[in-house]
């Protein structure tokens, strides 16, 4: 008798599941550039990541980095727009594991070991960055790994 495990059903080895508006969510993102940046969390009940927040096109780098909250660990998307030096318009999708050294150690656990899986059902990311305080994420370090 073979065993499916249900859509957006965590198994063992995975850690958290990711709900379905989750993904929707990273594709108008991704597709039609609805949102700015996404702020996921992981809910421990359901066991999945899901949305905590999304930001419009209009919001700025600096909304996006007050949206994370001090002392708790996030999942987050950004799109950052840039221009080359050869004058073309761009757009580059950062992934954020955010884990400030303040939060709970169970939190860090839990959303470190769920990463991989949940950023491997983005599809389309281009850069990953790990951040433990916001200095890690200055809109510099975006520049620097876009360009």
């Amino acid at each position: 008798m073979a065993f499916r495990s249900g859509q957006g059903q965590a198994n063992a080895s995975s850690g958290m599941g990711v709900a379905e508006n989750s993904k929707s969510t990273y594709l108008e993102l991704q597709r039609k550039k609805v949102h700015r940046y996404i702020v996921f969390k992981i809910d421990e009940k359901k066991k999945e990541v899901v949305v905590e927040k999304t930001g419009g096109p209009a919001e700025s780098y600096d909304d996006f980095t007050a949206s994370l909250p001090d002392n708790d660990c996030r999942y987050a998307v950004y799109d950052f727009d840039f221009v080359t030096s050869e004058n073309c318009q761009k757009s580059k999708i950062f992934f954020v594991a955010w884990s400030p050294s303040v939060s709970r150690i169970r939190a860090k656990m839990l959303y470190a070991t769920s990463k991989d899986r949940f950023r491997r059902e983005l599809q389309g990311i281009h850069y990953e960055i790990q951040a433990t305080d916001p200095t890690e994420m200055d809109l510099e370090v975006l520049q620097d790994r876009a360009h």
